[in-house]
Protein backbone atom coordinates (compact mmCIF):
# COMPACT_ATOMS: atom_id res chain seq x y z
CA UNK A 1 0.00 0.00 0.00
CA UNK A 2 1.50 3.30 -1.11
CA UNK A 3 0.29 5.23 1.95
CA UNK A 4 1.56 2.70 4.48
CA UNK A 5 5.01 4.13 5.10
CA UNK A 6 3.97 7.78 5.48
CA UNK A 7 2.13 6.85 8.66
CA UNK A 8 5.31 5.44 10.19
CA UNK A 9 7.81 8.27 10.43
CA UNK A 10 11.31 6.84 11.11
CA UNK A 11 12.04 9.65 13.59
CA UNK A 12 8.90 8.83 15.56
CA UNK A 13 9.61 5.10 15.54
CA UNK A 14 13.22 5.71 16.64
CA UNK A 15 11.95 7.74 19.60
CA UNK A 16 9.87 4.74 20.71
CA UNK A 17 12.84 2.38 20.89
CA UNK A 18 13.16 1.00 24.39
CA UNK A 19 9.58 1.97 25.27
CA UNK A 20 6.63 -0.39 25.70
CA UNK A 21 2.95 0.12 26.23
CA UNK A 22 2.56 -1.75 29.48
CA UNK A 23 -0.72 -2.34 31.23
CA UNK A 24 -1.04 -0.01 34.20
CA UNK A 25 -4.01 -2.00 35.51
CA UNK A 26 -4.63 -5.75 35.53
CA UNK A 27 -5.60 -7.00 32.08
CA UNK A 28 -6.48 -10.37 30.61
CA UNK A 29 -3.17 -11.44 29.18
CA UNK A 30 0.58 -11.26 29.42
CA UNK A 31 3.72 -11.59 27.29
CA UNK A 32 6.86 -12.79 29.02
CA UNK A 33 5.55 -11.39 32.30
CA UNK A 34 5.29 -7.84 30.95
CA UNK A 35 1.62 -7.43 31.80
CA UNK A 36 0.06 -8.35 35.16
CA UNK A 37 -2.45 -11.16 34.63
CA UNK A 38 -5.24 -12.35 36.94
CA UNK A 39 -4.80 -15.94 35.68
CA UNK A 40 -2.30 -18.28 37.34
CA UNK A 41 -2.00 -21.98 38.02
CA UNK A 42 -4.94 -23.60 36.25
CA UNK A 43 -5.65 -25.12 32.87
CA UNK A 44 -7.06 -22.99 30.09
CA UNK A 45 -8.65 -23.72 26.72
CA UNK A 46 -6.74 -23.65 23.45
CA UNK A 47 -7.61 -20.55 21.41
CA UNK A 48 -5.33 -20.20 18.38
CA UNK A 49 -1.80 -20.52 17.00
CA UNK A 50 0.75 -17.79 16.57
CA UNK A 51 4.10 -17.93 14.83
CA UNK A 52 7.14 -18.72 16.97
CA UNK A 53 9.67 -15.95 17.56
CA UNK A 54 13.10 -16.39 19.16
CA UNK A 55 12.82 -16.35 22.94
CA UNK A 56 9.42 -18.05 23.11
CA UNK A 57 9.06 -21.05 25.40
CA UNK A 58 9.42 -24.11 23.15
CA UNK A 59 7.20 -26.12 25.50
CA UNK A 60 4.24 -24.49 23.76
CA UNK A 61 5.36 -25.37 20.22
CA UNK A 62 2.76 -27.42 18.33
CA UNK A 63 4.97 -30.20 16.97
CA UNK A 64 2.11 -31.71 14.97
CA UNK A 65 1.83 -28.52 12.96
CA UNK A 66 5.62 -28.43 12.56
CA UNK A 67 5.67 -32.00 11.19
CA UNK A 68 3.16 -31.04 8.50
CA UNK A 69 4.34 -27.54 7.59
CA UNK A 70 7.99 -27.44 8.71
CA UNK A 71 7.12 -24.16 10.49
CA UNK A 72 7.10 -23.42 14.20
CA UNK A 73 3.83 -22.26 15.75
CA UNK A 74 2.92 -21.85 19.41
CA UNK A 75 -0.32 -22.97 20.94
CA UNK A 76 -1.95 -19.90 22.40
CA UNK A 77 -4.53 -20.34 25.13
CA UNK A 78 -7.61 -18.35 25.96
CA UNK A 79 -6.13 -16.74 29.08
CA UNK A 80 -2.66 -16.42 27.56
CA UNK A 81 -3.70 -14.00 24.85
CA UNK A 82 -1.54 -10.92 24.64
CA UNK A 83 -2.33 -7.49 25.94
CA UNK A 84 -5.08 -6.07 23.76
CA UNK A 85 -4.91 -2.48 22.56
CA UNK A 86 -8.14 -1.09 21.15
CA UNK A 87 -7.59 2.05 19.04
CA UNK A 88 -10.71 4.25 18.81
CA UNK A 89 -10.44 6.90 16.08
CA UNK A 90 -12.92 9.79 15.82
CA UNK A 91 -13.64 10.45 12.12
CA UNK A 92 -16.38 13.07 12.59
CA UNK A 93 -16.35 16.22 10.46
CA UNK A 94 -14.70 18.48 13.05
CA UNK A 95 -11.59 16.25 12.97
CA UNK A 96 -10.88 17.51 9.42
CA UNK A 97 -10.01 20.99 10.72
CA UNK A 98 -6.45 22.28 10.20
CA UNK A 99 -5.00 25.78 10.56
CA UNK A 100 -1.96 27.19 8.79
CA UNK A 101 0.62 24.56 7.90
CA UNK A 102 -0.60 22.06 10.47
CA UNK A 103 -1.99 18.68 9.52
CA UNK A 104 -5.63 18.04 10.31
CA UNK A 105 -6.61 16.68 13.70
CA UNK A 106 -7.65 13.44 12.00
CA UNK A 107 -4.29 13.03 10.26
CA UNK A 108 -2.40 13.74 13.48
CA UNK A 109 -4.55 11.22 15.36
CA UNK A 110 -3.90 8.66 12.62
CA UNK A 111 -0.14 9.15 12.98
CA UNK A 112 -0.28 8.63 16.76
CA UNK A 113 -2.54 5.59 16.45
CA UNK A 114 -0.30 4.02 13.77
CA UNK A 115 2.80 4.54 15.91
CA UNK A 116 1.13 2.93 18.94
CA UNK A 117 -0.12 0.06 16.81
CA UNK A 118 3.38 -0.51 15.44
CA UNK A 119 4.88 -0.49 18.92
CA UNK A 120 2.32 -2.91 20.36
CA UNK A 121 2.72 -5.38 17.51
CA UNK A 122 6.50 -5.12 17.87
CA UNK A 123 6.21 -6.21 21.49
CA UNK A 124 4.13 -9.21 20.32
CA UNK A 125 0.84 -7.91 21.64
CA UNK A 126 -2.44 -7.45 19.77
CA UNK A 127 -4.13 -4.35 18.41
CA UNK A 128 -7.57 -3.59 16.98
CA UNK A 129 -9.24 -0.49 15.54
CA UNK A 130 -12.66 1.15 15.54
CA UNK A 131 -13.48 4.27 13.49
CA UNK A 132 -16.56 6.26 14.44
CA UNK A 133 -18.57 9.47 14.22
CA UNK A 134 -22.14 9.24 15.51
CA UNK A 135 -21.88 5.46 15.21
CA UNK A 136 -19.17 2.83 14.76
CA UNK A 137 -18.22 2.79 11.07
CA UNK A 138 -15.53 0.12 10.97
CA UNK A 139 -14.29 -2.36 13.54
CA UNK A 140 -11.16 -4.43 13.02
CA UNK A 141 -10.79 -7.04 15.72
CA UNK A 142 -7.46 -7.24 17.58
CA UNK A 143 -4.74 -9.45 16.13
CA UNK A 144 -1.03 -9.84 16.73
CA UNK A 145 0.42 -10.57 13.30
CA UNK A 146 2.81 -7.90 11.95
CA UNK A 147 0.82 -7.85 8.69
CA UNK A 148 -2.21 -6.68 10.68
CA UNK A 149 -0.74 -3.17 10.80
CA UNK A 150 -1.20 -2.67 7.04
CA UNK A 151 -4.90 -3.45 7.26
CA UNK A 152 -5.27 -1.18 10.27
CA UNK A 153 -3.56 1.72 8.49
CA UNK A 154 -5.59 1.15 5.33
CA UNK A 155 -8.86 1.47 7.27
CA UNK A 156 -7.64 4.71 8.88
CA UNK A 157 -6.39 6.06 5.54
CA UNK A 158 -9.73 5.68 3.73
CA UNK A 159 -11.87 6.88 6.65
CA UNK A 160 -13.57 10.16 5.64
CA UNK A 161 -14.07 12.96 8.17
CA UNK A 162 -17.82 13.47 8.02
CA UNK A 163 -21.04 13.38 10.03
CA UNK A 164 -21.62 14.51 13.60
CA UNK A 165 -20.02 12.82 16.58
CA UNK A 166 -21.93 11.12 19.37
CA UNK A 167 -19.24 9.93 21.74
CA UNK A 168 -21.54 8.69 24.48
CA UNK A 169 -23.48 6.31 22.23
CA UNK A 170 -20.32 5.07 20.51
CA UNK A 171 -18.47 4.39 23.76
CA UNK A 172 -21.42 2.44 25.19
CA UNK A 173 -21.62 0.41 21.97
CA UNK A 174 -17.91 -0.45 21.93
CA UNK A 175 -17.77 -1.20 25.66
CA UNK A 176 -20.30 -3.97 24.98
CA UNK A 177 -18.38 -5.24 21.93
CA UNK A 178 -14.99 -5.55 23.64
CA UNK A 179 -15.32 -8.88 25.42
CA UNK A 180 -11.71 -9.13 26.63
CA UNK A 181 -10.22 -6.56 28.93
CA UNK A 182 -7.44 -4.44 27.49
CA UNK A 183 -6.20 -0.91 26.95
CA UNK A 184 -8.63 1.41 25.14
CA UNK A 185 -6.89 4.37 23.46
CA UNK A 186 -9.26 7.09 22.23
CA UNK A 187 -8.23 9.73 19.68
CA UNK A 188 -10.72 12.60 19.41
CA UNK A 189 -11.24 16.34 19.72
CA UNK A 190 -14.02 15.42 22.20
CA UNK A 191 -16.40 18.07 20.91
CA UNK A 192 -19.46 16.71 22.65
CA UNK A 193 -21.35 17.02 25.91
CA UNK A 194 -18.94 16.25 28.77
CA UNK A 195 -21.40 14.27 30.97
CA UNK A 196 -22.27 12.05 27.99
CA UNK A 197 -18.57 11.50 27.23
CA UNK A 198 -17.79 10.60 30.84
CA UNK A 199 -20.79 8.26 31.06
CA UNK A 200 -19.40 6.37 28.05
CA UNK A 201 -15.89 6.28 29.52
CA UNK A 202 -17.29 4.95 32.79
CA UNK A 203 -18.80 2.07 30.82
CA UNK A 204 -15.29 1.06 29.67
CA UNK A 205 -14.03 1.27 33.24
CA UNK A 206 -17.03 -0.72 34.48
CA UNK A 207 -15.97 -3.45 32.04
CA UNK A 208 -12.51 -3.16 33.64
CA UNK A 209 -10.70 -1.79 30.61
CA UNK A 210 -7.84 0.62 31.07
CA UNK A 211 -8.52 3.85 29.16
CA UNK A 212 -6.23 6.49 27.64
CA UNK A 213 -7.85 9.62 26.18
CA UNK A 214 -5.71 11.41 23.59
CA UNK A 215 -7.39 14.81 23.25
CA UNK A 216 -6.34 16.16 19.83
CA UNK A 217 -6.77 19.89 19.16
CA UNK A 218 -5.49 22.38 16.60
CA UNK A 219 -3.48 25.29 18.09
CA UNK A 220 -5.93 27.81 16.59
CA UNK A 221 -8.73 26.17 18.57
CA UNK A 222 -6.76 26.79 21.75
CA UNK A 223 -5.21 30.21 21.09
CA UNK A 224 -8.01 31.71 18.93
CA UNK A 225 -5.56 33.95 17.00
CA UNK A 226 -8.16 35.41 14.60
CA UNK A 227 -8.25 39.22 14.36
CA UNK A 228 -10.18 40.38 11.31
CA UNK A 229 -13.86 39.86 10.65
CA UNK A 230 -14.07 36.13 10.04
CA UNK A 231 -16.61 33.70 8.66
CA UNK A 232 -16.44 30.56 10.82
CA UNK A 233 -17.73 27.59 8.87
CA UNK A 234 -20.12 25.43 10.84
CA UNK A 235 -19.30 21.73 11.14
CA UNK A 236 -21.36 18.74 12.19
CA UNK A 237 -24.65 20.41 11.35
CA UNK A 238 -23.95 23.82 12.91
CA UNK A 239 -24.51 27.03 10.86
CA UNK A 240 -21.78 29.34 9.55
CA UNK A 241 -21.12 32.40 11.76
CA UNK A 242 -19.74 35.78 10.63
CA UNK A 243 -18.26 37.60 13.63
CA UNK A 244 -15.59 39.92 15.04
CA UNK A 245 -13.15 37.54 16.79
CA UNK A 246 -11.63 40.16 19.10
CA UNK A 247 -15.07 40.73 20.64
CA UNK A 248 -15.46 37.16 21.79
CA UNK A 249 -11.89 35.90 22.24
CA UNK A 250 -11.87 36.24 26.03
CA UNK A 251 -15.25 34.55 26.45
CA UNK A 252 -14.24 31.78 24.02
CA UNK A 253 -11.02 31.00 25.87
CA UNK A 254 -12.78 31.03 29.24
CA UNK A 255 -15.38 28.59 27.92
CA UNK A 256 -12.70 26.37 26.36
CA UNK A 257 -10.63 26.42 29.54
CA UNK A 258 -13.61 25.32 31.61
CA UNK A 259 -14.34 22.55 29.09
CA UNK A 260 -10.76 21.25 29.19
CA UNK A 261 -10.55 21.40 32.98
CA UNK A 262 -13.86 19.56 33.30
CA UNK A 263 -12.67 16.80 30.96
CA UNK A 264 -9.32 16.43 32.71
CA UNK A 265 -10.79 16.33 36.22
CA UNK A 266 -13.51 13.91 35.19
CA UNK A 267 -11.03 11.53 33.56
CA UNK A 268 -8.74 11.61 36.57
CA UNK A 269 -11.65 10.89 38.90
CA UNK A 270 -12.25 7.53 37.20
CA UNK A 271 -8.56 6.64 36.81
CA UNK A 272 -8.25 7.46 33.11
CA UNK A 273 -5.09 8.90 31.55
CA UNK A 274 -5.94 12.25 29.90
CA UNK A 275 -3.31 13.23 27.30
CA UNK A 276 -3.71 16.62 25.55
CA UNK A 277 -2.14 16.75 22.08
CA UNK A 278 -1.72 19.75 19.75
CA UNK A 279 -1.29 19.22 16.04
CA UNK A 280 1.74 21.54 15.99
CA UNK A 281 3.57 19.31 18.50
CA UNK A 282 6.40 17.14 17.24
CA UNK A 283 4.77 13.73 17.26
CA UNK A 284 7.85 11.83 18.46
CA UNK A 285 8.30 14.17 21.44
CA UNK A 286 4.63 14.13 22.42
CA UNK A 287 4.24 10.36 22.27
CA UNK A 288 7.58 9.30 23.73
CA UNK A 289 7.28 11.75 26.66
CA UNK A 290 3.85 10.36 27.56
CA UNK A 291 5.00 6.74 27.34
CA UNK A 292 8.13 7.44 29.39
CA UNK A 293 6.04 9.21 32.06
CA UNK A 294 3.55 6.35 32.07
CA UNK A 295 6.31 3.76 32.45
CA UNK A 296 7.72 5.71 35.39
CA UNK A 297 4.33 5.71 37.11
CA UNK A 298 3.95 1.95 36.57
CA UNK A 299 7.37 1.27 38.11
Amino acid sequence: MENYQRYLNPQTLASLEGLDLQARLVVEGYVAGMHPSPYHGFSVEFAEHREYVPGDDIRHVDWKVWSKTDKLYLKQYEEETNLLLYLLLDTSESMAYASGDNVSKLRYAQFVAAALGYMVLRQQDSVGLATFDDMVRRYLKPAGQPSHLKELIHIMDVAPAREKSDLGIVFHDLAERFKKRGVVAIFSDLFDDVPRIIAGLKHFRHRRHEVIVFHVLDPAEIEFPFRDTTLFRGMEGLPDVLTEPHALRRAYQAELGAFLNDLKRSCQSIDIDYVPLRTDQELDVALSSYLASRAGRIR
